[in-house]
């Protein structure tokens, strides 16, 4: 990175001095910032000025996946990163759900290398399970030495409870940290969409809230038990939300995260059989997206994750029993959010579930602004309309292309 000027940005870091101050900012390329006092820019700068822009640490989106190897005509590492760095992310941990799965040391470093330059820096999960088939733990211990954040079996629930025991239990010796995609596989089974009224009335199989809700008890007795780290990825009904609260005020080390379009959509979206809406979680009724946002608010939720999923044209376009699951909004995650929540959630509340909140679920240290080394600059001012054409990565699953949509991510820096 070359040294960049920031002018007239406003600074989002509650621990920072400079919190809240509208300042012109130096961005080194040895990772630090400084305040700008002198009116004479420094030869050789790139200088920037947007309005209403703000700078905080870069952001962390804890899930998604980028496909490679095994699936690159749906993503790649370099298009995911592109779409990253276009989402305001400097940070992302990526799934092991690969061909082959990513079980082991070298399949973690080389995960790591791939994003050398790109500008994000990837925070691979080792599979919890050898071949992500959930039968005998993985070399856990061995690739957390290669750069493993965390250990997940991504799309895959782990089913096994013995399985999930041990796993909990191997983890803690190190403090490591178990992510877990709630479902039970077995209640969810043949489902299309929550199982309610709407799902009765369009006559598509559903899948009931309980598959969802069973799995996340079963896996806070099993924190309980062993007092390790878990992480619940995508909750989606307000029954979760509550024995994550619980949990959490008994002190369990638990954490969670939604996505945006949970916060915004409801399974009325799914009036048209549109199979863009095929998703796992499946998008419940309003009164559970109720309780995410009131969630979210009072920081039950720890982070907003995008659970990037990116399919090709050919996995989404047919009938919606056949369709594959999953979106790909990383780079309009932020807009998204900010359209699903509009006052309802406080702006420090948002920003905290996209900077402090993903980093200290993965036990990262807290950064301070001033030698953070990545930052993003943003505006809830304005809007953000993505075509096509402009989009980064190569997913076909974005519905919100075109659509405007409130606030723009306008740049990443990293050092």
């Amino acid at each position: 990175m070359n040294e960049v000027i920031l002018r007239q940005v406003r600074i989002w870091h509650p621990t920072s001095a400079r919190h809240g101050q509208q300042l012109d900012v130096r961005l080194r390329p040895d990772g630090s910032l400084t305040e700008l006092t002198a009116t004479a820019i420094p030869e050789g700068s790139t200088v920037y000025e947007w309005p209403d822009a703000e700078l905080s640490i870069g952001w962390t989106d804890l899930f998604a996946d980028y496909r490679e190897p095994g699936q690159e005509h749906k993503e790649t590492l370099a298009s995911g990163t592109a779409a990253a760095r276009a989402g305001g992310f400097t940070q992302v941990g990526v799934l092991p759900n690969t061909a082959p799965p990513a079980d082991s040391k070298m399949a973690i470093e080389t995960i790591r290398r791939a994003a050398s330059g790109t500008g994000v820096t990837l925070l691979p999960y080792g599979a919890l399970s050898q071949k992500t088939d959930g039968k005998a733990l993985a070399e856990m211990l061995d690739m957390r030495t290669g750069g493993a954040v965390g250990f997940t079996d991504g799309w895959k629930s782990v089913q096994n409870s013995g399985l999930m025991l041990k796993a909990l239990e191997y983890v803690k010796a190190f403090e490591g940290l178990i992510v877990q995609f709630p479902n039970d596989a077995a209640l969810a089974q043949g489902g299309l969409m929550h199982e309610g009224l709407m799902s009765t009335r369009l006559g598509m199989a559903g899948i009931p809230a309980i598959a969802e809700t069973m799995a996340v008890y079963r896996d806070i007795e099993l924190l309980r038990y062993t007092g390790s780290r878990l992480h619940l990825s995508g909750i989606s009904t307000a029954a979760s939300v509550e024995l994550i609260r619980r949990a959490k005020a008994d002190g369990l080390q638990l954490t969670c995260s939604v996505t945006p379009y949970h916060l915004l959509l409801t399974d009325e979206a799914l009036s048209g059989y549109d199979s863009s809406w095929k998703l796992t979680p499946p998008l419940r009724p309003d009164a559970d997206r109720q309780a995410l946002i009131a969630a979210l608010a009072d920081g039950t939720i720890d982070a907003v994750t995008s659970q990037h999923r990116p399919q090709d044209w050919d996995a989404k376009t047919k009938e919606f029993e056949y369709a594959s699951e999953g979106l790909a909004v990383q780079e309009l995650l932020f807009p998204l959010l900010l359209k699903a929540v509009g006052t309802q959630v406080p702006k420090d509340r948002v920003l905290e579930a996209l900077t402090t909140g993903p980093r200290r679920v993965l036990g990262l240290p807290d950064m301070e602004l001033e030698d953070s080394g990545s930052w993003t600059v943003f505006s809830t001012t304005g809007e953000t309309l993505l075509s096509r054409t402009e989009a980064k990565s190569k997913a076909f699953n974005n519905p919100f292309l075109g659509q405007p949509l409130p606030g723009q991510v306008l740049r990443t820096f990293s050092a």
